[in-house]
Formats: C-alpha cells, sequence, structure tokens
C-alpha cells in the first residue's frame, strides 16, 4: 500500500527517484530548494505546476523514510 499516493516511483523516469505526481520533479528537488531557502511560495512561482500540498507531502514521504531507516548496531531497528 502506499501511504504517499502524490508520491511515485517509476523505474524509467529520473532514475527511480520518488517523484511528485509522475511528473519530472523529485522529492530530493523539493527537498534541496527549501534547504537553499526556497518558501513554498518561491517554489511554487518558479514551478507553478507544484502546489503547497505537493511539497507537503514530499516532506512527510522525507520524515516517513527517514522514521523507518534502520539504525546500525540497534536490534530493535526494523530492517528492510
Amino acid at each position: 500500500m502506499n501511504d504517499h499516493p502524490l508520491i511515485t516511483i517509476e523505474p524509467g523516469k529520473r532514475g527511480g527517484r520518488p517523484c511528485v505526481r509522475s511528473m519530472r520533479i523529485t522529492v530530493g528537488d523539493v527537498l534541496g530548494w527549501m534547504a537553499s531557502g526556497m518558501s513554498h511560495a518561491e517554489i511554487i512561482d518558479e514551478f507553478p505546476e507544484l502546489t503547497t500540498v505537493d511539497i507537503r507531502a514530499c516532506l512527510a514521504f522525507a520524515a516517513d523514510r527517514e522514521r523507518r531507516r534502520p539504525v546500525p548496531g540497534d536490534p530493535l531497528s526494523r530492517m528492510w
């Protein structure tokens, strides 16, 4: 089951990286823009095909992936 329906992963698109709504914009692109200091409004102004909901979906996807990431040396950590 996909917990993040706005985030798609297609093997032939952007090297199989998670993308927003089957576009060629990756979750990593959005996170990088935010890390560089761009606001939601600036990102949407630059990429009008994105919405605030898309940006929040990227953040939720990244947070979920981080939570699921195994912690080295922790026997209780969930391995994938």
